[in-house]
C-alpha cells in the first residue's frame, strides 16, 4: 500500500475513533494544575514535558489502534469445529473400549454414537477391519467403506501445512481402533467441519514506525506551542539587555507574569533605573561642582579685588592723611572678614554636602536651646532696628540633636531674616510641638518671594534678589548649610511666603 493510501486511510479511522474519557480528564487536570504552576519555572517546564508525554501517548495510542484496524483481514476458521469433532471421537472411542463387555447389542452401540454425536452434518460409525459398517449413527447410509483409502487420505490429510488444514472446507476424518467383543475395530466420525469468521493482523515494522513518528512530531508540535511564549520573553528581554548595555537606558522591559524571568525583567529595569540616576546624579555632580567654582571665584575676586585695591593704594602711599589711611585700613579689613567668612562658609557646606562631618547627637530640650539663641541675638536685633518676638512653649520638648550644628541651623535662619526683614519691623521665633515633630519656626517682613522661588531658596548662591551688589550681599550657603545639617538629622526644613510674611520650618523627630 502506498504511504498516501496509508494516511488516507490513518485518517479516516482517526475520525472515527473517539478519544477516550479519561483522556480529556488527565488533560483537563493538567491544564488546571498548568495555571497553579505558572509562576515556577522548573514546575512548568516538568508540567510542559508531562503534557508533551501524555500527548504523544494519546497520539501513538489513537493511531495503533487506527493501524490495527488497517491492517485486519478476515477468514473462514474451522479449528475450533475440528478439535471439536476430535475431542468427541476420542470420548466415544474410550466408551466402548472402557464398556465393551458390557455392550450386548446394536441398540447400546447405536446410543453411545448418537449420544456423542456432535451434529447432524457429522457421521459416525463403526467398521470392522474389511472396512464393513458394523453400527452407525441414524445419519449414516454406507454399508462398505474402503479403509485402507480412509486411512491413506486421513494420513495425507495430517501432512497439510496448518493453514491448509484448518482453514479449507473440505471433509475431515477422525480415525480410532477399537475393541469389540475382543475383536478389532476401527471408529470413524467424518463430516464437513461448521466453519467461524476470524480477524487476524499482518501488520510490518513500518507501519508502527509510523505511529511512533507521529507520536514524536506531536510532543515536538506541543512543546514549541507551550515554550513559544517563554521563548519570546526571553528574546526579549535579551534584546532588552542589548538596547540598555548600549546606552538606551530609557528602556523598559515589559513585565510578564509572575515567575523568575519576571523577576529576572524586573531586576533589570530596576538596575537601569538605578544607573541612569547615577549618570545623572554624576553628571549633576559635574555641574555643581562647575558652578561652585563658577559662583565661588566671582565671591572671592569681588572682596580680594578691594583689598589688593586698598593695600595697593596704602603701599604707594596714596593717601591724604593718617585718617585717609586709616579709612582704607577700616575698607580692607572688612572685605577681608567678609572673604574669611566666604571661605568658612565654603568649607562648612563642602564637608556638609559630602556627609563629611560627623554628627554628635545627645538630648537636647529644643525650646531651651532657641531661648538661650536668642538672648545671644538681641544686641544685633537692637542695631538693626529689629524686635523680636517669641511664643516658646513651656513644657520641655526634647529631641536627639547635634548641638553646635543645630545652633548653626538657627543662626543663619536667623540671620537671614535679620539681613532681608524690613526695618523696622518684627522677627517672631514659635517652638511647639505638632504630633510627633518638634517644630521651629522663624517668621519675618520682607520682599515677596514668589511660589517659584520658593523651591530654590536653599540651593548654594541662591538668590530671589539677583542682584548681586545688595548692601545684604552674603556669601549664599547659609540655607543650603542649614538644609543639609537639618537632613542629616533626618529633619525637615521648607519655606513659605505670603504677600510679605516669611516663614522658615524646621521640623525634628520627637523623643518617646
Amino acid at each position: 500500500m502506498k504511504i498516501k493510501e496509508k494516511f488516507l486511510n490513518l485518517k479516516n479511522e482517526i475520525l472515527k475513533i473517539s478519544v477516550p474519557k479519561w483522556t480529556l480528564n488527565i488533560i483537563k487536570r493538567a491544564i488546571c494544575f498548568a495555571g497553579k504552576l505558572r509562576h515556577d519555572i522548573r514546575s512548568a517546564i516538568f508540567l510542559v514535558f508531562a503534557i508533551c508525554a501524555l500527548g504523544a501517548f494519546i497520539t501513538y495510542y489513537i493511531s495503533g489502534e487506527c493501524i490495527k484496524s488497517i491492517g485486519k483481514s478476515a477468514r473462514i476458521d474451522y479449528t475450533y469445529s475440528i478439535e471439536k469433532m476430535s475431542r468427541k471421537a476420542e470420548n466415544i472411542a474410550n466408551e466402548i473400549n472402557i464398556n465393551q463387555n458390557k455392550i450386548k447389542d446394536n441398540k447400546e452401540f447405536k446410543e453411545i454414537l448418537e449420544d456423542n454425536n456432535i451434529d447432524d452434518n457429522y457421521e459416525s460409525m463403526i467398521v470392522d477391519l474389511d472396512g464393513k459398517v458394523m453400527y452407525k449413527s441414524d445419519n449414516v447410509d454406507t454399508v462398505k467403506i474402503d479403509i485402507y483409502t480412509t486411512i491413506k487420505n486421513i494420513m495425507k490429510s495430517r501432512d497439510y501445512k496448518l493453514d491448509e488444514y484448518y482453514y479449507e472446507s473440505k471433509e475431515h476424518v477422525s480415525f480410532y481402533p477399537i475393541n469389540i467383543d475382543s475383536s478389532k475395530a476401527y471408529l470413524i466420525v467424518k463430516g464437513v467441519p461448521t466453519g467461524e469468521i476470524i480477524y487476524y493482523e499482518h501488520l510490518k515494522d513500518e507501519e508502527f514506525v509510523l505511529a511512533v513518528i507521529l507520536a514524536t512530531a506531536v510532543f515536538i508540535g506541543i512543546f514549541l506551542l507551550l515554550t513559544k511564549r517563554k521563548t519570546d520573553y526571553i528574546h526579549q528581554i535579551t534584546d532588552g539587555v542589548i538596547r540598555i548595555s548600549q546606552g538606551n537606558l530609557d528602556y523598559r522591559i515589559d513585565e510578564k507574569g509572575k515567575d523568575e524571568l519576571t523577576q529576572l525583567s524586573a531586576n533589570i529595569n530596576y538596575m537601569a533605573k538605578e544607573l541612569k540616576q547615577k549618570i545623572q546624579k554624576e553628571r549633576q555632580a559635574d555641574k555643581t561642582k562647575n558652578e561652585l567654582i563658577t559662583n565661588v571665584s566671582h565671591d572671592l575676586r569681588t572682596p580680594l579685588t578691594s583689598v589688593i585695591g586698598y593695600l595697593g593704594l596704602i603701599k604707594e602711599n596714596k593717601y591724604k592723611n593718617e585718617q585717609q589711611l586709616n579709612e582704607y585700613v577700616e575698607i580692607a579689613f572688612n572685605k577681608s572678614e567678609k572673604l574669611k567668612i566666604l571661605i568658612e562658609d565654603l568649607f562648612e557646606y563642602t564637608k556638609v554636602a559630602n556627609h563629611i562631618l560627623k554628627l554628635h547627637k545627645q538630648e537636647v530640650v529644643l525650646n531651651e536651646l532657641l531661648s538661650q539663641l536668642i538672648e545671644e541675638f538681641v544686641p544685633i536685633f537692637e542695631e538693626s532696628g529689629l524686635q523680636i518676638e517669641k511664643e516658646i512653649s513651656k513644657e520641655k520638648i526634647v529631641v536627639n540633636l547635634d548641638t553646635d550644628k543645630t545652633v548653626r541651623v538657627f543662626e543663619n535662619l536667623i540671620m537671614n531674616a535679620i539681613k532681608y526683614s524690613f526695618k523696622p519691623s518684627k522677627i517672631k521665633v514659635c517652638v511647639y510641638k505638632d504630633n510627633n515633630n518638634a517644630v521651629v519656626s522663624i517668621h519675618n517682613k520682607g520682599r515677596n518671594i514668589t511660589k517659584e522661588h520658593l523651591p530654590y531658596l536653599f540651593e548654594r548662591f541662591y538668590k530671589a534678589d539677583k542682584s548681586r551688589t545688595s548692601q545684604n550681599e552674603g556669601s549664599g550657603l547659609g540655607l543650603a548649610i542649614a538644609k543639609n545639617i537639618v537632613e542629616m538629622h533626618n529633619g525637615e526644613i521648607w519655606a513659605e511666603c505670603e504677600d510679605e510674611n516669611i516663614w522658615f520650618y524646621v521640623s525634628f523627630k520627637l523623643i518617646n
